[in-house]
């Protein structure tokens, strides 16, 4: 499906009412994808191997969270792929194919990823789902890496980003062809029609959910396979996941949450807590 303009149509909207998720393809440019690779590629160069840095693990979330993940909220932060490291802890490829994820404020910190996460036909497709002052509450360059890229088991946005209502929506691009060989995303189409599953909450312990992962059948899960600058918008209580990249070919992904701030309370439990309130992109 192709986007007009920013605006979602009545049979886009209705597709993702009654799916939970919508691709629209075409909606980065060339350009655009250029350039934030482009300036990853850079943050990779400056980045120093030594500084604080964790590894990122769906699987391990209660092992791998700590103080590096959570004052990421509002820096540019680096973590490392799970099998990155030999038994010595040292780095069995260069850094550029050893990294997991850049986040969680690009969105806010560097001028390329903030240009396209602000611009006009990001903020159109938000008016047409309905926000009123919507906050992008984290932002994540996803690099999937050649034959480490990690699993991403199945899960909620809402789970990790929750607001009273719920109004978390993905908006996840793709700035690479994502494949089923190298690591596409995978959803149960109408999951979201079932509620929030559970919650990831914060508290004085560290991190943890309030309830066990359910058993998915993995039949239920369709492919949603892209081609660069396809995005994919994922209602914040779509059942999604992705496999590990045993491919010879990356899936670079730039990701970013929204959430609404009219009439909705950040839950004071989350996993992200700000110093600053994040700026709206635009108030009705």
């Amino acid at each position: 499906m192709v986007l007009i303009e920013g605006n979602l149509s009545s049979e886009q909207l209705q597709f993702f009412d009654s799916n939970g998720y919508l691709v629209l393809e075409s909606f980065a440019s060339q350009e655009e994808i250029q350039s934030m690779r482009k300036r990853m590629e850079e943050l990779l160069d400056e980045f120093d191997c030594s500084s604080d840095t964790s590894v990122f693990s769906t699987k391990n979330q209660q092992q791998t969270t700590n103080d590096h993940f959570f004052e990421s909220a509002e820096k540019i932060s680096f973590f490392w792929e799970e099998k990155a490291f030999d038994e010595d802890r040292n780095l069995k490829q260069p850094k550029q194919l050893s990294i997991n994820k850049v986040g969680h404020a690009l969105h806010e910190k560097d001028a390329v990823f903030n240009k396209f996460s602000s611009s006009g036909k990001v903020s159109s497709m938000l008016r047409s789902l309905g926000y009123q002052r919507p906050v992008v509450i984290q932002s994540m360059y996803i690099f999937k890496q050649p034959g480490i890229g990690g699993e991403v088991v199945p899960h909620q946005d809402n789970s990790f980003l929750y607001t009273e209502p719920t109004t978390c929506t993905g908006l996840w691009l793709a700035l690479e062809d994502a494949t089923i060989v190298n690591g596409c995303l995978w959803a149960i189409p109408g999951s979201h029609k079932n509620g929030l599953v559970r919650r990831f909450l914060r508290d004085e312990s560290g991190v943890h959910f309030d309830k066990p992962s359910p058993c998915y059948n993995q039949e239920d899960f369709i492919s949603l396979e892209v081609k660069a600058g396809s995005l994919v918008v994922i209602h914040g209580d779509l059942i999604h996941q992705s496999f590990e990249n045993q491919s010879s070919k990356s899936r670079h992904a730039y990701s970013l949450h929204v959430v609404d701030t009219n009439g909705c309370k950040w839950a004071e439990d989350n996993w992200i807590r700000r110093n600053v309130d994040p700026e709206p992109l635009f108030s009705s």
